[in-house]
């Protein structure tokens, strides 16, 4: 028997929108929808592409948010044999992740299981959370011989990051709103920063000053910095 392919398929930030024609194909051609599910109860990457997975089988794998790395091996293993299994049965998997695949994005480590035991695996992009919330802020990420440094908020001190001449997109920033935002404060650069929660879902906000953002911001916070004005 022919094994399967397994696809590991960005679904955009949130509007389900802003899902790419060949990652809607793919779905509706998939024998199987992979879906990370964290235990908290929300499947946000589910709930982006449902109209398109309407009596498909769904395949739910456990990815904790913990940074216990024994934890998540042990995790990642286990999801890498259950798709295994499957996929030498002949199914098409999709496996759905929220925005980019190659943008931290946890599928990549079992991606690269997959593919190490000599199966086949696709990555399929999707847009970018950062690219959906300069959209939405009406902003440019970048202009002429400007760069663009893109920052994980919540997993370290952002102080060298700040020393680079970039515009500055900082991820996962929901846990580390108030020190990310006392750290631009004494860098001077809060009044350049806007930030835009939950992008193009039901409880999207948008707050074109960071500094008017609420204390208890969600996960999927993301902040833009311009590192001039405007």
């Amino acid at each position: 028997m022919t094994r399967g392919t397994l696809y590991g398929l960005g679904v955009g930030p949130g509007d389900p929108e802003l899902l790419t024609i060949k990652a809607a194909r793919i779905l509706r051609e998939a024998d199987i929808v992979a879906v990370p599910d964290k235990g908290s109860g929300e499947k946000t990457a589910l709930n982006i592409v449902r109209e398109h997975v309407e009596g498909k089988e769904l395949l739910f794998c456990p990815t904790p948010m913990v940074r216990d790395e024994s934890v998540l091996e042990k995790c990642f293993e286990e999801i890498t044999d259950r798709l295994c299994e499957k996929l030498d049965e002949g199914k098409n998997i999709a496996f759905i992740t929220l925005g980019d695949p190659t943008v931290y994005s946890t599928y990549m480590y079992i991606h690269r299981r997959v593919a190490s035991r000599g199966y086949a695996a696709q990555l399929v992009p999707g847009v970018t959370s950062f690219c959906a919330v300069a959209a939405r802020l009406g902003e440019s990420l970048c202009e002429k011989s400007e760069r663009v440094l893109i920052v994980p908020a919540s997993h370290k001190d952002i102080g060298d990051c700040l020393k680079v001449d970039a515009n500055y997109v900082f991820m996962k920033a929901g846990r580390e709103i108030c020190a990310l935002r006392e750290r631009l404060r004494d860098e001077g650069l809060l009044d350049r920063a806007s930030m835009v929660e939950n992008c193009g879902m039901a409880n999207e906000n948008v707050y074109p000053r960071f500094g008017d953002a609420p204390e208890d911001s969600g996960y999927f916070s993301v902040v833009l910095v311009k590192s001039k004005e405007r």
